[in-house]
């Protein structure tokens, strides 16, 4: 522990230093055993075990407390044991080794308040554990685990032994009472752990900077325009002073060279602090954004942060369900936002312990499936692609498909046939879902169907996704994917409804624009094709509720978002760009603001807000199950379109795509409806010329989507064409008594009947 390392400690007390001490070197413990548990005969491992105890015991000794005094000494004296071959420290004992670990941490957390009733109240379990610890050599040692299948008794056999160990030592905690009296309350000025929010205002100060130097450059802009301007004045005065020599007034020229000696200096002078206010609008930017770039290093933690605590709870929760399994972690080093790193702990853990009691199998049936039986867990953290992917995989038994496609089809989440068609990434993504659980009955570890579920729902809330993978007996793996810092995010600008707006880049799928005439419509539903799938189209201003959509171009601005069935492509005014945004938490006084995330300034100053992508997806939905979406192609339509408009609504697809087969070929525009209900969202929605429509069809039949339409008050003067196979007299006379302006049976009309009948209503199909 030196200076160098945390700064100034003068203003701690010698308790304060030996908590900080502690921490460090119970980790090195920790990390210690684990790796004797591993490799045996680790001398390195044992000689830092030995150094770290050593000094816990001088430290303890400095401050008063006798007890860690005398588990450092009898943990440093098993230590010299192993080192010189006495003792080898089998799993049993270092369960008894860590249990005399977690002691001395809490010891550590300990006031001088409340100690000495916190050591009265547990006394009986100090004793225990240094009894144990001085008694660590007489300690059975388990027979190691054949190498090949053989009979044997039942793993919960092999377990029994751990037990009295593991229960008395090693998971119990102080009693609640005590400790709450006792334990030291969290100190935000300890060494290298600033408040947060001292690193948000240094970052709001620095993406401040950065804005102020973007600032410049419309300045220099208008010098560049006076620039040119002032150029263009000379040349003026040039030619005013070879017009003048031309007419020999030696007066005037006189006067006229004074003139343009003048402009020479003032030339020089205007380029001159030009390039010297461009050097400085370079360097000002240079430095501003420098200075994000080193608050967002100094928020930048080792992922080995996060997770310094997950390979002893593997550790320990494999060795009580009967199992031995190890954590290997790779990329300890890759840096992560401080915040995302306290964020994803929870999760991880939760995939871990999932990852041990569901995967993982236990040291006999691992064996007698050819594998050995210790099992692996492997986590892996790196950059990639500008983002933080984090890879959890084991060699255990997976996830069995079959199983979660019957509890899908049991729970009524699927028919038996689409099940059966569900791929097995498909299969996967139920396991997200809350309360789906594979397992018959719940434990304190699982079971109850809420661990992935938590999992998905607080990666979506750091931006990021999780994917799964299975190979039955194999193994499973998880990949978490998230961005490097929650402090700046790489975001598209938009504009809608004359207001900027940025959605995340890694929430945008692509951008494309969409001619008006690529736009198709079926239930009331605007779409398009892309990459040759179906793409909603969705008005952002609606969603947002800003009013109609302002954007009439032949062309349309679209971004595309979510995935799979839940993507959609929202329509823009203008998309300005990708710009860094220094993220700006909106003031909690206003709530949860929905489809908004947080704030943020571009570059030139101007605020702006950030969508909340998964927010905006429900909001979406909400609109489509209410049937209350805009159109988007209707606004100056008389202008737009050069051909007469039919709504054609057929409950059969084979009658509607013949109409309206017939009626493209003759040069009219056709908009489809499969049923009265779909035909009387579509015709409000839109402006028509002709409708057509069936008579029996479901939700809402053709005689009452006539009278619908012929008492709106501004739909009444709009021809309709009943279409039926009902031909009797009473069916014609119920048709037009209730304002039908045209009634066709299917029997008798062929091609030119239909198209005639069009033509008696509304003309040829020019406008």
């Amino acid at each position: 522990m030196s200076q160098d390392q945390h700064g100034d400690l003068s203003a701690f007390s010698m308790l304060d230093l030996f908590r900080m001490e502690a921490d460090s070197q119970t980790q090195i413990l920790t990390d210690g055993l684990l790796a004797m548990e591993r490799h045996a005969g680790d001398a390195a491992a044992v000689e830092a075990m030995m150094r770290a105890a050593h000094s816990i015991k001088g430290a303890a000794a400095i401050v008063g407390l006798q007890v860690v005094v005398q588990l450092a000494h009898g943990m440093e004296d098993s230590f010299v044991a192993a080192q010189h071959g006495r003792l080898t420290l089998t799993p049993e004992r270092v369960d008894v080794l860590l249990s005399g670990v977690d002691l001395i941490v809490q010891l550590s957390r300990l006031d001088d308040v409340g100690a000495e009733a916190w050591l009265a109240a547990n006394a009986a379990q100090i004793d225990q554990t240094l009894n144990a610890i001085a008694g660590i050599a007489d300690l059975p040692e388990l027979p190691a685990l054949p190498s090949a299948p053989a009979p044997m008794p039942a793993p919960a056999a092999a377990a029994e032994p751990q037990a009295p160990v593991a229960s008395g030592l090693a998971g119990e905690e102080p009693e609640p009472e005590p400790e709450s009296a006792g334990a030291p309350a969290p100190r935000a000025g300890a060494p290298a752990k600033a408040p947060a929010q001292n690193f948000d205002k240094l970052l709001s100060l620095a993406s401040e900077s950065r804005i102020n130097a973007h600032q410049m450059h419309p300045f220099i802009g208008a010098l560049q325009r006076f620039k040119r301007n002032q150029s263009s004045l000379f040349s003026a005065i040039e030619h005013l002073h070879e017009a003048i020599a031309r007419s020999g007034d030696a007066g005037l020229m006189e006067k006229s060279l004074l003139a343009l000696q003048k402009t020479q200096p003032l030339k020089q002078f205007m380029l001159e602090h030009i390039a010297d206010i461009e050097t400085y609008e370079r360097r000002l930017l240079a430095v501003s954004q420098g200075m994000v770039d080193e608050v967002l290093a100094l928020r930048m933690r080792p992922f080995r942060d996060g997770i310094h605590a997950f390979p002893r709870m593997v550790r320990d929760l494999a060795r009580s369900l009967g199992k031995e399994v190890r954590l290997e972690i790779e990329g300890e080093d890759t840096l992560v936002d401080r915040d995302i790193l306290a964020k994803i702990e929870s999760p991880l853990n939760h995939m871990l312990r999932n990852a041990i009691d569901h995967g993982m199998e236990g040291p006999y049936e691992r064996i007698d499936a050819g594998k050995e039986a210790l099992g692996t867990i492997r986590m892996e953290a790196r950059h990639r692609a500008g983002m933080l992917s984090i890879e959890i995989s084991d060699d255990g038994r997976g996830v069995d498909l079959e199983k979660i496609r019957q509890s899908v089809v049991e729970r009524k989440m699927a028919s038996p046939a689409m099940a059966a068609a569900l791929s097995p990434g498909e299969l996967l993504e139920f396991l997200f879902l809350p309360a789906f659980s594979l397992k018959a009955t719940a434990n304190q570890l699982s079971g109850r169907g809420v661990g992935l579920d938590i999992v998905h729902e607080t990666i979506r809330q750091q931006n990021g996704t999780v994917r799964l993978e299975s190979e039955p007996g194999r193994g499973f793996r998880a990949l978490v994917t998230l961005p490097l810092t929650q402090s700046i995010v790489r975001a598209l600008v938009v504009d809608v409804h004359g207001e900027a707006y940025a959605i995340p880049i890694v929430k945008v799928e692509s951008v494309v624009r969409v001619p008006q005439a690529a736009i198709h419509t079926l239930e009331n539903k605007q779409f398009f094709e892309l990459k040759g799938e179906h793409l909603g189209l969705v008005s952002a201003a609606q969603v947002l509720e800003l009013g109609e959509a302002a954007n009439q171009a032949e062309d349309l601005p679209v971004v595309v978002i979510g995935r799979g069935k839940q993507s959609y492509a929202l329509v823009v005014d203008a998309i300005r760009g990708e710009q860094s945004l220094a993220v700006q938490a909106i003031d909690p006084i206003f709530g949860k603001m929905r489809d908004i995330s947080a704030a943020a300034l571009l570059d030139d100053g101007e605020p702006v807000l950030i969508l909340d992508v998964p927010d905006l997806l429900l909001s979406i939905d909400k609109l489509l199950h209410e049937g209350g979406l805009h159109q988007l192609t209707q606004a100056d339509h008389a202008q737009q379109r050069r051909a007469k408009r039919i709504l054609v609504v057929d409950d059969s697809l084979t009658v509607r795509e013949m109409e309206r087969k017939l009626l493209l070929a003759r040069g009219f525009e056709v908009d489809v409806a499969i049923d009265g209900i779909d035909g009387w969202n579509v015709v409000r929605s839109g402006e028509y010329d002709l409708v057509i429509t069936d008579v029996d069809m479901p939700r809402m039949d053709g005689i009452e989507l006539v009278s619908l339409i012929k008492k709106d008050l501004h739909l009444h003067k709009l021809p309709v064409m009943i279409v039926s196979y009902k031909d009797r007299p009473e069916d014609r006379a119920r048709g037009l008594s209730a304002g039908a302006d045209y009634y066709l049976t299917k029997g008798s009309f062929h091609d030119e009947t239909l198209l005639d009948a069009v033509a008696d209503l509304i003309g040829d199909a020019r406008l």
